[in-house]
């Protein structure tokens, strides 16, 4: 798929070009990465080579043990550096927040790639990337972009990123977590159908029929493996097998190694943590394939990421996803006239959510949470992948409200609704507030009628977002909601600007017909036409 050579520099094809960066540079990969030449880890693997793989590390063993080599200066002279999207990219302060964002679709948009012998997965339709370090499509990133590509009238750019994303199902097998060659062992939370829902809201019927190939094959790489669950087998990859008989879904990475995209990251955690280290590494990759990476979501004691376990953990929003997924394709087949089939996929959608009724239901607090399948136990962590159900639809309104109450009571901050309950350092914990985790919540809530405490979130997002904007000239990746003054924090890398889902989530609820005001400056106004 990838192992195209730069022809301009060589004419010739790699044929190491498909291997993540870590297998394909060896050695000369952990040097780099070891020595820290860069501040982010990302910046080498998405380096692309001036020649080919063989020529480069023939020349690397020939100087390597010289006294005077020196590792950088062999990077810059053997590899391109990659830019920062979008960083030099200037604010106009007379454009609204909405004109703005409008602008940035264009700067945030990707031609359909040239194939090079770089990591890059070439995309055949343009994209938009979401800013800053992230250079590529991301998966899940993508939906809430397409929001706002929604409300910018920007349907062919919806259907060009759909069908990338199509793309790589055809060819891969599955949606990787961005179009890198480092990510192959891992996905991202399946917005897939969701994806081809919002084409078919302005496309109309027949979308769903055209793309169910797709969808039935994004269906059957999340469910590997689960006709062969037992009792003494009850878990392949992403499938497990729950005591009612039910199965439901993890998150996974096939790899069990660091991430080359946060090397030493990985390392110098997993040096200092007791345990079996490659299940620690898939514990850090299924985290990341989550997209929640990090969180205390994932850790036994909810601080301390020596303690992720992320592959024991059946999540809350994961399974929502899934049953989404399960009722479109059940869509797609009545609409190729095939009831049996729609039946199928409509029975096994039901099964889901009475399954994750079952596990994931706290009667007790009235709140989702995640279910340790290992332990047998609702896991006490508690974040906003409770509102995925409401989002999807699969709560009863007893649950939604206990839902909306919870919310109401703990989550609700200045600037929005906290991620978690916890500060722990991580970046999807609290203090901080996430585009994507704002929109199904407005939007779960007022499925069921919350409808007052939905347009209470939506103003305090938007007028903090806005804020932010007014104050700095850009929209970023995630927001402090305690301390409206304070910059979000935390993670592996500074906050991105950009930023890909943090513009189409804005520009959606400023153009959303329940709610066209919000409180800019202590009065209202329509942001959607001021700023």
């Amino acid at each position: 798929l990838v192992g195209c050579a730069n022809e301009q520099r060589t004419g010739l094809r790699d044929p190491h070009s498909n291997l993540s960066p870590d297998v394909r540079y060896g050695e000369l990969f952990h040097q780099v990465q070891t020595a820290k030449i860069f501040s982010d880890s990302k910046t080498f693997v998405d380096s692309t080579p001036k020649r080919l793989t063989d020529d480069i590390m023939r020349d690397y063993f020939a100087v390597r043990d010289q006294k005077d080599f020196d590792i950088k200066s062999f990077v810059v002279e053997n590899f391109e550096l990659p830019p920062s999207i979008a960083s030099d990219f200037s604010s106009d302060p007379s454009r609204s927040p909405a004109e703005h964002m409008n602008v940035l679709w264009d700067v945030l948009t990707r031609t359909p790639d040239k194939s090079t012998n770089g990591t890059l997965i070439p995309m055949p339709h343009p994209y938009v990337v979401p800013g800053g370090r992230f250079r590529e499509i991301y998966y899940w990133d993508s939906y809430f972009t397409m929001l706002g590509l929604q409300e910018s009238g920007r349907v062919d750019l919806i259907e060009n990123m759909v069908d990338n994303f199509s793309y790589l199902i055809d060819t891969m097998g599955f949606i990787p977590n961005g179009n890198r060659t480092y990510y192959q062992g891992r996905s991202q939370p399946p917005f897939y159908a969701l994806m081809v829902e919002l084409l078919a809201e302005k496309k109309g019927k027949g979308v769903l029929r055209k793309y169910k190939p797709q969808l039935l094959k994004e269906y059957s790489f999340w469910m590997d493996g689960a006709n062969r669950l037992s009792q003494t087998t009850p878990t392949h990859r992403r499938v497990v097998l729950m005591p009612n008989g039910a199965v439901l879904n993890r998150y996974w990475d096939d790899l069990s190694t660091p991430r080359p995209e946060s090397y030493i990251e990985d390392i110098e955690l997993v040096e200092h943590s007791s345990g079996d280290k490659s299940e620690l590494y898939r514990h850090i990759r299924a985290a990341a394939e989550s997209g929640w990476d990090f969180s205390g979501r994932w850790f036994r004691d909810g601080r301390n990421m020596a303690t992720i376990h992320t592959t024991e953990i059946i999540p809350v929003d994961l399974n929502a996803l899934l049953y989404r997924l399960e009722m479109v394709i059940a869509r797609a087949y009545e609409e190729s006239n095939q009831p049996k089939e729609a039946r199928r996929y409509r029975d096994l959608a039901e099964a889901r959510r009475d399954a994750l009724n079952l596990y994931c239901w706290d009667q007790q607090i009235a709140f989702y949470r995640d279910f340790d399948f290992v332990v047998g136990k609702q896991t006490p962590h508690l974040s906003l992948a409770a509102v995925y159900p409401l989002y999807i639809g699969i709560a009863d309104a007893k649950q939604a409200t206990g839902v909306a109450n919870k919310i109401a009571a703990d989550f609700l901050q200045a600037g929005g609704v906290t991620t978690t309950l916890t500060a722990t350092g991580q970046q999807w914990d609290a203090p901080n507030g996430w585009a994507p985790l704002e929109w199904m919540t407005i939007k779960g809530l007022a499925n069921y009628g919350h409808t007052e405490l939905a347009a209470q979130i939506r103003k305090r997002w938007v007028s903090l977002n806005v804020g932010v904007y007014k104050r700095t000239g850009k929209m970023v990746e995630k927001y402090n909601v305690y301390d409206m003054t304070l910059e979000a924090g935390g993670g592996e890398y500074p906050v991105q600007d950009g930023f890909g889902w943090t513009n189409g989530v804005l520009l959606k609820l400023l153009n959303d017909e329940a709610h066209q005001g919000a409180v800019v400056n202590g009065s209202v106004k329509c942001v959607a036409c001021t700023d």
